[in-house]
């Protein structure tokens, strides 16, 4: 974060480009085993934002340092799913697990894609269903080929970061597969505009110093291996949190409903990749649990902005557009406001209609003797 301090980009892109260039270098080596189940530290994470908002500014840093290491299998931005499996095929090596002397195998990637639904490709439902499949990193993955039968895949690993806008998401993927499947394996980094303003973005010699010592830091990561544990504090507030959460979800939005099953599972995983930043004794502590939990409790917070456009509703997406300008201009007129989007909407009446809707439900105010409409600050804390 203070190498990037000179950069436009929001806070939460820089930290989630960092958390998830990390889970890069660890790859299948480090693991977490909690009772019958086994964790690896892969993500899947996406920042969401309209055009200008530097999601490509804060992961070309990221992605930069992993080709610089040299060592890391990455996928192509733009590829088939014939040539993305081949690519995870080729990705398999062997190495030594300290603690136990065995020899594993493991087949670890890593996807950057600046354009998601390029990657993704239209509707794409059978690479999004291999996604989905690969992210519980399966030991053994099969797929047949079209002229030499079937082939295996020993030690799935594929981690994954990706951006994209609210509108593009709406495009790649379906309706009926928002709230499960891939989507429910993801985590929403959404910011509705850029950090700050920096004509100025030029590194200096200390900056430089710091990145070198960040890129030999990742390259010592990169050699852990074996099991992480964790110890007793760590362990009672996990059961603390665990219960807590079930009883009372952060959210509910049928948008969200696989997320929310899958919440503790980020956690162990979030939980792996922040202890590799803090150290190498591959110990998870109650600080680390406490900045994880920080960490997603602040990503919660704008989550939900995501899908805010993909309703049933005709007029999902124009209601979206609405929400979004109002909470960026935190007050602004209603005649300017229609200006904007008259061409998304059918007459006065409708728009009327539209802010009467935000504002029964607590989203805004609206001062009809001025004009004026003003976001409810509120509206976030409701929903988180």
């Amino acid at each position: 974060m203070k190498y990037t301090d000179n950069s436009e980009p929001p806070s939460l892109f820089k930290e989630w480009t960092a958390i998830t260039t990390i889970a890069s270098v660890m790859e299948r080596k480090c693991f977490l085993p909690w009772g019958e189940l086994t964790f690896y530290p892969n993500i899947y994470v996406v920042l969401v934002g309209p055009s200008g908002s530097r999601k490509g500014t804060a992961m070309n840093v990221g992605s930069r340092m992993l080709r610089d290491i040299g060592k890391i299998k990455m996928a192509a931005e733009a590829v088939t799913r014939e040539a993305l499996i081949r690519a995870l095929k080729n990705a398999e090596e062997q190495h030594i697990d300290p603690q136990t002397g065995d020899v594993n195998y493991h087949a670890s990637l890593t996807i950057f894609s600046q354009e998601l639904t390029v990657f993704l490709g239209y509707n794409n439902v059978q690479l999004m269903s291999d996604l989905a499949d690969w992210y519980d990193c399966r030991d053994q993955w099969k797929y047949e080929t079209k002229n030499m039968g079937t082939d295996d895949v020993m030690g799935v690993w594929v981690n994954l970061m990706g951006a994209t806008t609210p509108e593009l998401i709406r495009s790649a993927i379906p309706q009926d597969l928002i709230g499960g499947g891939l989507s429910s394996r993801i985590i929403f980094v959404y910011e509705p505009k850029k950090g700050k303003s920096v004509p100025d973005p030029f590194l200096t010699n200390e900056d430089l110093a710091l990145r070198e010592k960040l890129v030999n830091d990742l390259d010592r990561i990169h050699t852990m291996r074996g099991k992480f544990r964790v110890t007793d504090e760590m362990l009672e507030k996990w059961v603390t949190w665990y219960v807590k959460q079930d009883q009372n979800p952060p959210f509910t939005d049928p948008n969200f409903e696989g997320y929310m099953s899958r919440r503790p599972n980020h956690v162990l995983r979030l939980c792996m990749i922040i202890s590799a930043s803090e150290s190498d004794d591959m110990v998870i502590t109650g600080k680390t649990f406490d900045r994880v939990v920080d960490l997603l409790h602040r990503t919660e917070q704008k989550m939900l902005n995501t899908f805010r456009g993909m309703g049933r509703s005709s007029k999902a997406e124009v209601m979206n557009k609405l929400m979004a300008t109002v909470s960026l201009e935190k007050e602004i007129s209603s005649n300017e406001l229609y200006r904007r989007y008259m061409a998304d909407i059918e007459d006065i009446k409708e728009f009327s209609s539209l802010i009467a809707s935000l504002q029964q439900v607590g989203f805004c105010k609206y001062d009809q003797g001025n004009a004026i409409i003003t976001y409810n600050p509120d509206w976030e804390k409701r929903n988180v």
